[in-house]
């Protein structure tokens, strides 16, 4: 076992220091001036952030191509540093492990898959700090400290308790997740619900770079989504906002794990589907493959399983949309393996179901595959390092 990481402290902790890095980290390089209109600070209020995180490297200035003022100095840009720093991110899927190792610009690295062994808590920690010890020497070779640990996992997670509250697909109930990593890694970590997670690395790095309000809905073993309003991700006074997968769609449908009736999830996720179309065609049909493999072959009975799933996620989306008014949706998932087969449906759904101009929301299917998960998770341990507020209660 290697020694204990050595870490240090972001160099200013302070409300406009985390919002200027951010808004430097997802825009830059920027301009003084373009950080404080970003950010609705003053110059004086930029001026005083950005000084310590030059001085400290995780900001660099470069005299750029930018166009010099008729009068004063010339207005050079400021960008990160991502080498200065170094990140783990860890996704726990059902049955595998994934590990990458970032930069400070949630670059990857080094990225490590293995299988998942055994659902139970100790395993799957095992695995984990074996993971983390291998990226730790491939930190080595950068010459830089990793400065923190992100794991994302599905279900209800408390992220300000590093808690796993209940983890259905994993079978895991009040666990602390956290304090556990942190304990056999000797880093900080930062444990998150897995959708909120890319939810963060949308936000920063992807399709929802520059916009105030959108939300990312996941389509695979469960319906997930992720929310940002006001430009903050929100979790919810009880951590759970977002949760459409289990919004009833039809109270007469089929029974939830949460023990309800007709849930999204209960309808259009993959367990789901697969037990449907096993029902529906009286075939032996093992898997989402296979019964994606049906459908597509004209298999009336897998293609109404389908159609159902559709227009159940584009439901589930318009409520998104009616609530909160988001300029745009984000699909993604492995479910969206299936999208030829319900893609007509979700729109419909969607549109049948819309309130007004909340109709007028941007779709937009993105498949992620795992890593940029676990890329989400590395997000939200440079977000704790930098010390902004991880969410909003909304």
């Amino acid at each position: 076992m290697r020694s204990t990481p050595r870490t240090e402290a972001f160099p200013a902790h302070t409300p406009a220091a985390a919002q200027i890095f951010t808004t430097v980290l997802s825009h830059g390089p920027l301009t003084r001036s373009d950080m404080a209109g970003r950010a609705g600070l003053s110059a004086a209020a930029v001026t005083k952030a950005v000084r310590p995180l030059i001085e400290a490297g995780y900001l660099v200035e470069e005299a750029g191509d930018e166009a010099r003022p008729a009068l004063g100095r010339p207005a050079n840009s400021v960008r990160v540093d991502g080498g200065r720093a170094l990140f783990i991110g860890v996704k726990v899927t059902g049955d595998e492990i994934i590990a990458l190792l970032t930069d400070l610009c949630c670059r990857i690295r080094v990225a490590r898959h293995v299988p998942l062994r055994g659902r139970e808590p100790q395993p799957v920690l095992t695995a984990v700090a074996d993971l983390v010890q291998e990226l730790l020497a491939e930190a080595d070779g950068f010459g830089v400290q990793v400065q923190g640990i992100g794991v994302a996992v599905s279900g209800d997670v408390d992220r300000a308790a590093g808690e796993v509250r209940l983890s259905p697909f994993l079978e895991w109930r009040d666990l602390p997740l956290g304090e556990l990593v942190e304990m056999t890694t000797g880093l900080p970590v930062t444990v998150d619900n897995d959708v909120r997670a890319l939810t963060v690395a949308e936000q920063w790095f992807g399709a929802g770079v520059g916009l105030s309000d959108f939300a990312v809905v996941t389509v695979g073993a469960g319906i997930g989504c992720g929310l940002v309003v006001h430009g903050k991700v929100v979790s919810g006074a009880h951590g759970v906002a977002g949760e459409i997968g289990h919004v009833v769609i039809d109270p007469t449908g089929p029974l939830c794990h949460c023990g309800n009736r007709g849930c999204a999830e209960a309808i259009a996720a993959d367990p789901a589907i697969v037990a449907a179309v096993r029902d529906a065609t009286g075939l032996p049909v093992a898997d989402a493959a296979q019964a994606v493999e049906l459908a597509r072959r004209g298999d009336p009975g897998a293609r109404e399983v389908y159609a159902r799933a559709g227009d159940a996620i584009g439901r589930a989306i318009a409520t998104v949309a009616n609530l909160m008014g988001p300029e745009r949706v984000i699909i993604s998932g492995e479910g969206l393996a299936a999208y030829d087969l319900f893609a007509e449906q979700i729109r419909d759904a969607f549109a049948a179901s819309a309130f007004g101009t909340a109709a007028r929301c941007d779709l937009l299917t993105r498949p992620l595959a795992f890593d940029e998960w676990a890329r989400g998770a590395a997000a939200t341990a440079i977000q704790s390092f930098i010390g902004g507020p991880p969410h909003g209660t909304g």
